[in-house]
């Protein structure tokens, strides 16, 4: 036992979109947790949440091919797209109500209207994209989508990508004008700012979680180190949630938990190319996902990006893979190796021995120069110049491995939430789609960790006002959601381009 006198609710670990928005949804069902947050770093939201560092994009599943796939008899399955859709609406209903509260006062600080587009090229492609665009727009939910093969009808759409193309190229394209560009960064800073001055909810910079134990029958205790002093203290709390991005993982696996065992990372960094004309960035508004190529991984999907970056607007392509093993951008080349452990190490190698494709693909990516990386945005862009363009390292991803009883280990794209039997520890592992999906993500710990504040009458109320639909499927009451979505779409400012 420690004698601290620092007992909390529960503290977060990480100072990112993660932490922010489970900090936030408690202390505005339950202003009297006491919660607080340590984040390594000098300041909040700079690794995975940070502008720069992900891809901007409200993941809807509008754009995004690897959500839609087909099966062996040619059937486009697109019940993953709805899982996704339903997210990140619930994430939208958040910042609605946070808005609608004067919690957040200009909505345009941290999202955008810009049209999302799935487009391919070839006719297989094509033919897969048309039966996706028909299995999607009969659902009320992708009912807006709109379709076209036509060169015309493209140029309209994306002319920057239509100029120069060959008349006879055959390709074709989807459109939602719901889409959205966020700045994830800007708006996690902003939940910072209202836990701190709001909630006086205490946020402490430059301080390191070294270590989580248990600390008697209810509580776990914290060492946690100030990277200015060196000094070294301890903090109890009854919950812990460790929402460290690629740092997750090494501290999970000093806890003494037995879900953490079997877990391994694999650090993939990613890199996009940004143009720095002007001129061609006021050409392209618009988010074109197109397909990843043969043994990519699904995160790996070539798309240019309009974005509004400090509140300017910005034009990526990429991304582009390297390998780092590194598990944060301001982590340790020692993070992949002391990760390794006997508990993993079959989880490890079967990873490897059973990804031999990806380990070629990462070879590749990483060997490429701007030559090679300038070609492939030629694809996009057919006259782009590569003095226009310069790449900029963006954040780390750890992709989670985890056990598999015939393959020993699987590489997983998604996240997943580790947790104690009780609740009373819980992790974030993984990568995509992140961020958008936040408010969802937290609403799962929520249900592991506080399950007795889930169940009362009280704290489901304020959740239904919050997020009208957290525990609802939106295809139970499709006239009430469209009512609730013409709302968020108001309160953020969002327009429907025609």
């Amino acid at each position: 036992m420690h004698n601290t006198n620092r007992d909390y609710d529960l503290i977060c670990v990480g100072g990112g979109i993660m932490s922010a928005t489970l900090a936030l949804m408690l202390k505005l069902t339950d202003p009297k947790l006491k919660i607080i947050i340590f984040e390594r770093l000098g300041s909040v939201a700079q690794e995975s949440t940070k502008a720069w560092n992900n891809a901007g994009t409200g993941h809807s599943a509008f754009c995004e091919l690897n959500y839609t796939p087909q099966d062996e008899n040619g059937e486009v399955d697109i019940s993953k797209a709805i899982d996704i859709f339903q997210q990140f609406e619930r994430s939208k209903q958040f910042w609605s109500y946070l808005v609608e509260q004067k919690l957040i006062k200009d909505p345009q600080s941290f999202i955008h209207t810009i049209p999302h587009h799935a487009w391919v090229r070839g006719e297989k492609d094509v033919e897969f994209l048309k039966k996706r665009y028909e299995a999607m727009s009969s659902n009320f939910m992708f009912e807006e989508m709109k379709f076209s093969d036509k060169h015309e009808k493209l140029k309209e759409w994306f002319p920057l990508i239509m100029k120069n193309r060959s008349a006879d190229e055959v390709m074709a394209a989807t459109r939602m004008e719901l889409g959205t560009g966020v700045n994830f960064g800007s708006l996690t800073e902003q939940y910072f700012k209202i836990l701190e001055e709001q909630f006086e909810v205490p946020v402490l910079r430059n301080r390191e979680v070294l270590d989580i134990d248990p600390d008697g029958p209810e509580d776990w205790s914290a060492k946690i180190k100030d990277r200015n002093t060196g000094e070294t203290s301890y903090y109890d709390a009854e919950h812990i949630f460790i929402g460290a991005g690629g740092g997750a993982l090494p501290l999970l696996q000093k806890v003494e938990i037995p879900e953490k065992d079997g877990y391994g990372g694999f650090p993939v960094s990613g890199q996009w190319l940004f143009c720095k004309n002007r001129e061609t960035i006021e050409k392209h508004h618009a988010k074109v996902y197109s397909k990843a190529g043969v043994d990519a991984p699904p995160m790996s999907v070539p798309h240019l990006d309009a974005r509004y970056i400090n509140g300017k607007k910005e034009l990526l392509f990429g991304p582009f893979a390297g390998f780092s093993t590194k598990f944060l951008k301001e982590g340790s080349i020692l993070d992949l190796p002391k990760s390794i452990k006997l508990d993993n190490l079959p989880s490890m190698w079967g990873v490897f021995w059973h990804n031999l494709p990806l380990t070629s693909y990462l070879i590749e990516q990483v060997r490429m120069d701007h030559e090679d990386r300038v070609n492939d945005l030629k694809v996009f862009i057919k006259d782009a110049n590569p003095d226009d363009w310069e790449l900029k390292v963006a954040g780390q991803r750890v992709q989670i491995i985890k056990r598999d009883k015939e393959q020993g280990g699987v590489l997983e794209f998604g996240t997943d939430v580790v947790h104690s039997k009780d609740g009373k520890i819980t992790a974030l592992l993984g990568a995509s789609p992140g961020a958008s999906t936040a408010v969802h993500i937290m609403l799962e710990v929520l249900r592991i960790a506080f399950p007795e504040k889930i169940e009362s009458e009280e704290y489901r109320e304020k959740l239904n006002k919050m997020i009208p639909f957290w525990d609802k499927d939106v295809r139970e009451d499709e006239a009430y959601f469209k009512k609730v979505q013409e709302k968020c779409s108001k309160n953020l400012e969002l327009e429907v381009l025609h």
